[in-house]
């Protein structure tokens, strides 16, 4: 995503506003010139970037009233006086970055952080500000409410990860050390932890707990040449229920080049917002790992297994689930390489 846009209103605050995005990548206007400020705002919201309105509060909040829908979708949205005194982050502080957006601009240019945020007041954990950071998508935002409520009444997270976190866990969080009940992870047989509050996996959980899934796996799909955007969206849907594997833990899907102008295969990854990355069949060749070999997909593409091959190439990492085929359509998922940490910056 690209840096913040900048909508000022005065010579003095478009001034500011050009300092600014040339310091944090972003891009500055003037308002009517040529968007106004309307245009402005609603082209911007929809696009997920932030937004600062060098200017009054009052006029961002009246300008994006119309567009705030949810928390987990709004975009950041701050507001910086013309003089550079207050930096004021109005929307989505945590899941969209504005209270670190308004810290930064406001150690540019000298100004006061408003920060009302009640975790930030605290010094406290924000799990949903440790998720943006950790590129972990949060799959009940809902739940976001319960958890912080818990932690600015004095009580300890427990958390349960199925991968690994470097560094200490916060005063906040209790990392538990065994899954909880029903988690697969090779704890001894009848050893399991108290029901977590928060839980991180890339496959479905249907406790209570708030799920946060890293964006890691890539999906890898082979099929037969004409098939329908319909036909993969079945097949997913049916290596979804058999694998448990959560859709929006997906970042990528890969194939193989033959596949790259595949009219079905690139309108299901556009329907979910994915890329779509290929590698011919000398570099799925090369890929090392045990893979479920198929003669005719040898002799049709010049590659013993394309789902698996590919998923396994694109990520740099291990198989998570193997090959599964239904109506001409091959799926496996790979996991690639996570670097999780207790950091927040």
């Amino acid at each position: 995503m690209s840096g913040p846009s900048f909508l000022a209103f005065t010579d003095r605050g478009e001034a500011l506003a050009r300092d600014l995005a040339h310091a944090l990548g972003g891009e500055a206007m003037r308002s009517g010139k040529p968007e106004t400020l309307r245009e402005w705002t609603e082209k911007r919201f929809v696009s997920g970037g932030a937004l600062v309105f060098v200017g009054a509060v009052g006029i961002a909040v009246r300008a994006i009233a119309p567009y705030v829908d949810k928390k987990w979708k709004d975009p950041a949205v701050v507001a910086v006086d013309e003089c550079g005194r207050f930096a004021v982050p109005l929307l989505s502080g945590h899941l969209g970055g504005a209270n670190r957006l308004a810290r930064a601009i406001a150690e540019l240019c000298g100004a006061t952080p408003v920060v009302t945020t009640a975790t930030d007041l605290h010094a406290l954990f924000a799990v949903d500000d440790w998720a943006r950071v950790q590129n972990l998508c949060v799959v009940e935002p809902k739940r976001i409410r319960t958890v912080s409520a818990k932690v600015l009444a004095g009580g300890v997270l427990r958390l349960w990860s199925r991968f690994p976190i470097e560094g200490t866990p916060p005063a906040e969080v209790e990392l538990l050390s065994t899954p909880p009940a029903g988690e697969e992870s090779g704890a001894p047989s009848g050893e399991s932890s108290p029901a977590p509050d928060v839980f991180l996996s890339v496959h479905r959980e249907d406790g209570t707990a708030l799920h946060l899934a890293p964006r890691a796996v890539v999906l890898g799909v082979g099929c037969r040449r004409g098939i329908s955007r319909e036909s993969i969206e079945d097949a997913f849907a049916a290596f979804l229920a058999q694998s448990g594997l959560l859709p929006k833990a997906v970042r990528t899907v890969a194939s193989i080049d033959l596949k790259k102008d595949e009219e079905g295969l690139l309108a299901f990854c556009r329907a979910h917002g994915w890329p779509l990355e290929t590698r011919s069949a000398r570099e799925l060749n090369e890929t090392p790992g045990d893979f479920t070999p198929s003669p005719f997909v040898r002799s049709v593409t010049g590659t013993d297994n394309v789902c698996e091959r590919s998923a396994a190439a694109v990520s740099g990492g291990e198989i998570l689930h193997r090959k599964y085929s239904l109506g001409g359509v091959t799926m496996a998922a790979a996991l690639a390489p996570l670097h999780l940490t207790w950091s927040r910056d």
